[in-house]
């Protein structure tokens, strides 16, 4: 909903009716992952999209039937190839979409959540998509992590209609948040754990995953810009002032002047690193790279470290690496050479071939020519399917 939230807002402030579908869960070669939007305004305007153009057409017309009727409605499309064709989804994907009536009324909490992403505030907005009871469907509450000193009052707004479903969705909306993800769960008509009968959908709202560019480089420019276009909060950090400038780095967030190991160690300290968190080590200068890659590559959990240098810099790398003491594992979660295989000179070219392997990573793609490929298109990672239960 992120990617639509600006026009909803409008609509919704201004007491307007609005027709919203939203991607609950996705199979096979779906083109869109769960928690994009789609919205049939008060004018009969369309925006955002749930698929890509495959079955925005029939999410229209579902849309601006259910804000006649004011039931939520849970929608597959793409069941079979021939249901896939019928309604556009030519890439044979299963979709989930669940299409439901927004204003002022039914989400009163829409402005607090907006003000909370917009500010760059975790929050996670769970609704029932499917229960034996209709009148629960479309009900939701809105979680936002544990604070010391707060009481759940103030940290979760809403409710189900029962205090043990509360519960049981407010602790598994917060562990996703955590996590920066999405899904949807399954419970017991009224909560329980062990059941089946209600699923929700849990949109997690977290910051922007983090990618921290080390090397104030021309390389380290486009990796930024194209790191900004992935949607990460992008950081160049480097030791010397005289590079490390927002001029010179116009498509970074932040352009932070301290030494490398310094830095990363201060912001795991912070607890600002999580497992989402892609680290680019540009440097390939070993007064900055060996105590930098020393901090990086021992953290326990984070998405991508990728290391440039040529072949025999890679194995310099390697030795003074082994020489500060860090094990064979440990080194084996640096990528280096840094990127794919793309035959890349350029820095812009670079910069693709480094996004290319983040992404491959994190869907488990195997970085060929799809022409040459057979099978899904689209990779499903197991740390990112949305599942079904707990």
């Amino acid at each position: 909903m992120r990617e639509v939230m600006d026009e909803l807002m409008q609509w919704w402030s201004a007491g307007e009716t609005v027709g919203v579908g939203t991607v609950v869960g996705t199979w096979r070669s779906a083109p869109r992952q769960a928690g994009a939007s789609m919205l049939v305004g008060p004018g009969g305007e369309a925006v955002g999209s749930v698929s890509g153009g495959c079955v925005e057409g029939a999410v229209y017309e579902l849309a601006q039937e259910v804000v006649e009727s004011g039931h939520p409605v849970l929608q597959r499309y793409g069941v079979s190839d021939d249901d896939a064709y019928a309604v556009g989804l030519t890439c044979g994907g299963i979709l989930d979409v669940f299409v439901e009536k927004v204003s002022r009324d039914t989400f009163p909490e829409l402005g607090d959540v907006a003000t909370d992403i917009a500010a760059g505030r975790p929050v996670a907005v769970v609704t029932v998509i499917e229960h034996p009871e209709p009148t629960w469907v479309g009900r939701r509450v809105v979680v936002h992590p544990e604070a010391e000193g707060e009481d759940d009052e103030t940290s979760v707004l809403g409710s189900l209609g029962s205090g043990r479903a509360d519960d049981a969705v407010r602790d598994d909306a917060r562990g996703l948040l955590a996590q920066g993800r999405s899904a949807i769960l399954t419970y017991g008509p009224d909560g329980e754990r062990r059941g089946e009968g209600m699923r929700v959908f849990v949109a997690a709202h977290a910051p922007k995953p983090r990618m921290l560019v080390f090397g104030a480089i021309d390389f380290a420019a486009a990796v930024a810009r194209v790191g900004s276009f992935l949607g990460y909060y992008v950081t160049v950090c480097d030791a010397r002032p005289v590079f490390a400038t927002k001029t010179r780095f116009p498509g970074a967030d932040e352009v932070v002047v301290k030494w490398p190991h310094d830095y990363l160690q201060h912001e795991v300290d912070e607890g600002r690193i999580d497992s989402r968190t892609v680290i680019a080590v540009l440097t390939h200068d070993p007064k900055f790279d060996v105590p930098l890659l020393e901090v990086a590559l021992r953290l326990p959990d984070v998405a991508y470290i990728g290391a440039m240098g040529s072949r025999r810099t890679h194995e310099d790398r390697l030795e003074r690496l082994r020489e500060a003491g860090l094990t064979d594992d440990e080194l084996a979660r640096m990528s280096s050479p840094i990127g794919l295989d793309l035959g890349a000179r350029t820095p812009e070219e670079t910069a693709v071939s480094i996004a290319a392997e983040i992404i491959a990573l994190r869907w488990g793609g195997a970085g060929e020519r799809l022409a040459a490929t057979e099978g899904p298109i689209h990779h499903h990672h197991p740390a990112h399917d949305n599942p079904l239960g707990h």
